[in-house]
């Protein structure tokens, strides 16, 4: 392996790992939203 295989290697799974943070906020966001949204409908529904 080359060095420049190395870099690329790290790059990688840092970009993973940020991909899953992202996803994980996504998924916790559209939960919220969701469920205030729900909640407010019920209230002034």
């Amino acid at each position: 392996m080359t060095q420049s295989d190395d870099e690329y290697g790290t790059y990688g799974e840092a970009r993973q790992k940020r991909m899953k943070v992202i996803a994980w906020v996504t998924i916790a966001a559209l939960v919220l939203v969701g469920g205030g949204a729900t909640v407010l409908a019920l209230l002034f529904g």
